[in-house]
């Protein structure tokens, strides 16, 4: 079941906190509280963390309804239980697994193109777009430039990993069981079938990202999100025309890093 909707007793009127309470809830204060957890598996609730992944596909603004729920009962936005990155990064390696067996890898080059997929794809891109979005999402998207208002990093990077979680299931699972037969043939279903999973992959990444942003009463005009969508298909479009198979591209770059 979702939280119930109280709004923390130590809040003011405004659900902003007192000035005794703020103390407690600075962003050192629950980075503190967020990785002395990630050693207390007893203390994350997997259970929750699942239903958060199921509905990132189903229903992904249930998911961020929820984050409505924790700003009322904690007075922040981002995640406070590390469950759900816990999840994510055993999903990471199982996949990553399978992905360097599909591709005939040994035993050290899947760890090499492990440790490049966690190090690089996933916690590298994730934390520079985390960072760029919350950067511009406090520059230019708050409605009031007032620090009772603004875009919490943790936050920002909670959107990367909801929006991430789709992507990786598409390209890093349900596209494993094309790529040898269908995907990284020469023919143009090949292409085909692999540039438009792409499409589903990154769409849904935009998709969920502006859900993410959108859901923040504060910000204005989060609809420019969604602008990358043109570019996107426009690629798409191209990649079509041209013959580019990004999946065949990827699995080269892949297999050239780990050598």
């Amino acid at each position: 079941m979702l939280p119930t909707t109280l709004v923390n007793s130590g809040s003011q009127g405004n659900g902003v906190l007192s000035p005794r309470d703020a103390a407690r809830h600075t962003a050192g204060t629950k980075r503190y509280k967020y990785l002395r957890r990630l050693f207390h598996f007893r203390q994350m609730d997997f259970e929750f963390a699942l239903w958060q992944m199921l509905y990132l596909f189903t229903s992904p603004q249930r998911v961020y309804r929820n984050f409505h729920y924790r700003k009322q009962t904690k007075d922040q936005w981002a995640r406070d239980d590390p469950a759900f990155l816990v999840l994510l990064s055993i999903w990471l390696c199982v996949s990553t697994v399978g992905f360097g067996f599909v591709l005939d890898m040994g035993f050290f080059e899947t760890i090499k193109l492990l440790l490049w997929v966690v190090f690089i794809d996933c916690v590298g891109v994730g934390l520079l777009i985390a960072t760029l979005m919350w950067f511009i999402s406090n520059k230019y998207l708050v409605k009031q430039q007032n620090r009772d208002y603004d875009v919490e990093w943790g936050y920002a990077f909670d959107v990367h990993l909801n929006a991430f979680y789709p992507l990786l299931v598409i390209l890093h699972f349900i596209q494993l069981f094309f790529i040898n037969y269908v995907i990284i043939s020469d023919s143009v279903i090949g292409y085909f079938v692999g540039n438009t999973l792409w499409l589903i992959a990154i769409g849904y990444y935009i998709y969920v990202t502006f859900l993410g942003y959108s859901a923040l009463p504060f910000l204005k005009n989060t609809a420019i999100l969604l602008y990358p969508f043109a570019l996107l298909i426009m690629l798409y479009l191209i990649s079509l025309a041209c013959g580019w198979n990004f999946t065949k591209m990827l699995c080269s770059f892949y297999k050239y890093r780990v050598k």
